[in-house]
């Protein structure tokens, strides 16, 4: 069974190189020096973007910008299967299904970057079938664990786990100072390590959250009124802020 994979960046090899033990591969990509590199990593084959070939499957592996288009022009080169690992879930599940209305639709966003895989995996399973089961089967033989979910759920969650996280941090970056190593606590050993984390990745991919999920201003919000906060109002916050259950983030995305 072969799989396309269009775009051959951090996740489009990711999901590639995971799928390769039930699917043979193909990778295609504006870049086709890049397309080419992907496939050379997991003995699979490159194609021209514009090409009319088909296959049992398309993934998209695209940008969260441009899914829309992606789902447009590649859908039609899938036989029986079409699905997404973009990062947002109403978009694409909206676009496959206008797309490809008679073929098998998924959409998983890995909670995670490459590098830190396997992970959690969210799931919408649009539309079922043996060759989307397999994709989650193969997925899940490599240790992932997937998760069922709603488009309209995910993209509420992603403004809490992604666009008011990754703020939250690259905000803590911004407004720090340079110190000495040796006034760092545990706290601020964390936040830095954190924003490592999440500096180190593409600033494309961060925008695009930024754009795609609100949550950013709800942080500045929160900032500002501790920032204004007299002495009763500072311990009422805190009191709220500790009264809320952990949330575990991506982790890197």
């Amino acid at each position: 069974m072969e799989v396309l994979v269009v775009g051959a960046g951090e996740m489009g090899r990711w999901v590639g190189s995971t799928l390769t033990p039930g699917f043979d591969v193909a990778y295609a990509d504006r870049d086709p020096a890049a397309a080419r590199a992907a496939a050379a990593t997991i003995d699979g084959r490159s194609v021209p973007l514009d090409g009319d070939e088909t296959f049992d499957a398309v993934c998209l592996a695209v940008p969260i910008s441009v899914v829309d288009d992606a789902v447009r022009d590649h859908a039609p080169r899938a036989d029986r299967a079409v699905f997404d690992v973009t990062g947002v879930m109403d978009a694409p599940v909206t676009a496959m299904r206008a797309a490809a209305p008679d073929r098998e639709r998924l959409s998983l966003h890995p909670l995670f970057a490459a590098a830190n895989a396997p992970g959690n995996v969210a799931a919408v399973h649009d539309a079922a079938g043996p060759v989307t089961e397999r994709v989650r089967e193969t997925l899940a033989a490599a240790g992932n664990r997937l998760f069922d979910t709603t488009p309209a759920e995910h993209d509420e969650a992603m403004e809490t786990v992604q666009a008011s996280a990754h703020a939250a941090v690259i905000a803590y970056a911004l407004a720090a100072e340079d110190v000495r190593d040796e006034f760092a606590t545990p706290v601020s050993e964390t936040l830095s390590g954190l924003v490592k984390t999440v500096t180190g990745g593409t600033p494309r991919v961060y925008r695009e959250i930024q754009e795609s999920f609100p949550g950013a201003d709800r942080v500045a919000d929160a900032a500002t009124e501790l920032a204004d906060a007299d002495a009763e109002t500072f311990e009422r916050l805190y009191r709220e802020a500790s009264a809320r259950p952990d949330d575990e983030g991506d982790g890197d995305r």
